[in-house]
């Protein structure tokens, strides 16, 4: 069955199904991000200090993609079945 339904005038009328939740949390509202971000710089930092030949900015490009990776599985796992409550006044 629909959700529609026909009133006395021939017009449909058309319900539209509400949502309760929302599917995660904002990703910079999550301590991933921070240590994410932590990281990065850390690893940008270590790269600029270090000699070029122990650990140079290859290798610091390198981590810092493994680093976003990790990241975006990370959210991926997050917003697979994480549920938060949904309030229609916050979402405006």
């Amino acid at each position: 069955m629909s959700n529609t339904a026909h009133t006395t005038d021939g017009y449909a009328n058309t319900t539209a199904t509400r949502r309760i939740t929302t599917e995660t949390k904002s990703s910079y509202k999550t301590t991933e991000m921070v240590a994410y971000v932590v990281a990065v710089i850390s690893v940008l930092i270590a790269a600029a200090v270090t000699d070029t030949s122990d650990f140079g900015t290859q290798e610091a490009w390198f981590y810092v993609t493994l680093l976003t990776i990790g990241y975006m599985v990370s959210r991926g796992l997050a917003k697979s079945g994480s549920r938060e409550p949904f309030d229609e006044h916050r979402a405006r």
